[in-house]
């Protein structure tokens, strides 16, 4: 479903992704690790249709996203780090707008906007504005919003970061649901390690625009002799603390403005 073959993308003389290759099986759980400016927002652009690599190969369903990038829009939902819900609308309005942006027929979105919100138990609060959900809740509509066109694909950027665990674990238990009843694939990216290697039936570990490690939770603890997936990632990238952090945070902002100015089908 997504295939990545020898990926460089440079920004003048700095190298932010060297030379990766993975590819994601269809309805897989995929994790994408790395510590802050590892290169991991650069590649979710490129994935994303937000950048063109300088080199290398990307494909999105059989589709490349530098060149067939409103075919490729429609393949995918995403879940951006930042809130990005009209606190304004109720969530069935939120969910409708999504829908009539993606040309979703009316009878078919009505429909998929019901299952979506009760999977997500959100159907009863379907008339309440956004402004008055907790954070939970929001992340939610989110993640039921980006599903709602029937997309192969779900990016999900940090999706439970802020999130008490009863929650993180309850709206996993709802994604888990669907991606077993769609074969939706979902390509993650968290710094909770137990999150990761709970949910994702595969990881990759990015750093310095490198991937140092794939492979699943157990691969990457008998690779590193580590006896969970955070002594694992932490011997893989090291204890330091990045710098790179607050630029980073800057690009996934100025993504998700980006990306929300874009419609499918347009320029």
């Amino acid at each position: 479903m997504i295939r990545v073959t020898n990926l460089v993308k440079n920004y003048g003389d700095f190298a932010a992704v060297k030379n990766i290759s993975f590819d994601v099986a269809q309805g897989e759980i995929f994790a994408f690790l790395g510590p802050n400016g590892a290169g991991k927002t650069t590649t979710i652009k490129i994935l994303t249709t937000l950048l063109k690599p300088t080199s290398g190969e990307v494909e999105i369903d059989g589709l490349n996203p530098a060149v067939q990038h409103n075919e490729a829009r429609k393949r995918f939902g995403i879940v951006f780090q930042d809130p990005s819900l009209d606190e304004e609308l109720t969530a069935y309005e939120n969910m409708d707008f999504h829908g009539v942006l993606y040309k979703v027929p009316g009878k078919i979105r009505a429909e998929r906007i019901e299952k979506l919100l009760r999977l997500f138990e959100l159907w009863d609060r379907r008339d309440s504005f956004v402004k008055q959900f907790s954070g939970g809740m929001k992340r939610r509509l989110e993640i039921a919003r980006g599903l709602l066109h029937t997309p192969k694909i779900v990016f999900l950027d940090e999706p439970t970061l802020g999130l008490d665990p009863q929650t993180r674990n309850q709206l996993w238990t709802h994604v888990r649901k669907l991606n077993e009843e769609e074969q939706v694939t979902v390509f993650l990216t968290t710094h909770y390690m137990e999150e990761a290697e709970k949910v994702a039936q595969r990881i990759a570990i990015i750093d310095h625009g490198v991937i140092v490690a794939q492979g699943t939770a157990a691969d990457l603890k008998a690779q590193t002799g580590a006896e969970s997936l955070e002594d694992a990632f932490l011997k893989l990238t090291g204890s330091t603390i990045r710098q790179e952090e607050a630029s980073s945070l800057d690009q996934m902002r100025n993504m998700s403005r980006m990306f929300r100015g874009r419609r499918p089908g347009g320029r």
